[in-house]
């Protein structure tokens, strides 16, 4: 449950899009790392009382290791300026039935200017879609886009297995510039466009944002208990589902490695495994790259022919990849290993770009 914390901010820390860190003290003279959301609880400001669910970090965890600002009580940031009793600036509601559930503009409510044309859209017109387990993997899959087609418009769409802002991520505000946008779906919220699911969301990707390709991808705080079934990249297959329903080309980004300590994530990974072997009931296009080390190649090869019923495992040429891992825009980490110490990840990931980048023609 909730561990709740009052204390007073003393420091406005660092800012990136839609969040703000602040440095806290409690009364009992501790301080503790904070993160408000400003469009959820206003502008916290140095002397400002704040109310922390402070849990994550009690609990020592690494992607959510903050206090998060719940309010500031004794100034509470004012109402929006749209009428509170119509649904003329949107009725969506995220976090359902949490006491910060915020009510927003769904792509395709009535309301929305682009409603005209997602009442009648049913297809995404063979767009690739790339479907990745970890959020640390969205950077690393536009890299390779951009290798082959650095002008291709290539939208996000986050879901909800993660982290339900988007303005958590410090990746997604890195990337502003590089994306055509990001539709938050599910209970995920924050993005430049909210859709109600998966499917809504791949559509206005595809009508709205005009994407020639899209990523899909949960925010940071990847959810594990070590179990077949527990953990929320187990939504991947359901993604690849969604894409194939909606007329799309699946093309699946899969966790390999060979610097993870744990049993279960090496070679491939236990979650793409689960997910494109079990869930995914459509035929997806899984990638490898080329130029793996001998063993993990012959690794992830005998993991993945079981997969190969279903699926088409694609070996895609690795060259210039490395080179555009380096030139990101946005630091590469993934269970705290960077580029170098977990390079076939990120080499995986950046194969599957390069692989839908070329299906654009």
């Amino acid at each position: 449950m909730v561990r709740w914390r009052s204390g007073t901010v003393t420091a406005v820390r660092r800012r990136w899009a839609g969040a703000v860190e602040l440095d806290v003290d409690l009364p009992d003279g501790a301080r503790m790392r904070a993160l408000a959301y400003p469009a959820l609880v206003g502008e916290p400001e140095p002397g400002d009382r704040v109310l922390l669910n402070a849990g994550a970090l009690l609990m020592g965890l690494g992607t959510g290791g903050y206090a998060l600002v719940v309010a500031l009580p004794d100034r509470l940031p004012p109402d929006p300026p749209q009428a509170g009793d119509s649904r003329d600036a949107g009725h969506l509601v995220k976090a359902r039935y949490t006491p910060l559930q915020p009510i927003l503009l769904g792509v395709d409510e009535e309301a929305s200017p682009h409603h005209d044309r997602l009442a009648t859209a049913d297809s995404v017109d063979g767009m690739p879609v790339v479907t990745a387990d970890l959020h640390s993997a969205l950077p690393a899959i536009l890299a390779g886009v951009r290798a082959d087609a650095p002008d291709a418009r290539v939208a996000y769409v986050l879901t909800d297995g993660g982290a339900l802002p988007a303005w958590f991520s410090r990746t997604l505000a890195g990337l502003s510039g590089h994306l055509a946008g990001t539709v938050s779906v599910g209970q995920a919220f924050g993005g430049d466009l909210e859709a109600s699911t998966l499917h809504s969301g791949l559509l206005a990707a595809r009508h709205v944002l005009d994407a020639d390709l899209t990523i899909v991808a949960q925010g940071p705080g990847n959810l594990g208990t070590g179990t077949r079934w527990g953990f929320s990249g187990v939504a991947v297959g359901e993604a690849v589902n969604a894409v194939a329903t909606l007329g799309g080309r699946p093309v699946g980004s899969l966790r390999i490695s060979d610097a993870d300590a744990r049993p279960r994530h090496r070679g491939v990974s236990h979650h793409s495994l689960t997910a494109y072997g079990r869930v995914a009931l459509a035929p997806a296009e899984l990638v490898v790259p080329d130029g793996l080390a001998p063993g993990l190649a012959a690794e992830v090869a005998a993991a993945l022919t079981p997969l190969a019923d279903r699926h088409r495992i694609v070996t895609v040429p690795a060259d210039g990849l490395d080179a555009a891992l380096r030139a990101t825009p946005v630091g590469l980490s993934t269970m705290g290993r960077g580029l170098d110490a977990d390079h076939a990840y990120f080499l995986a990931a950046a194969a599957a770009g390069r692989y839908a980048a070329r299906l654009l023609g």
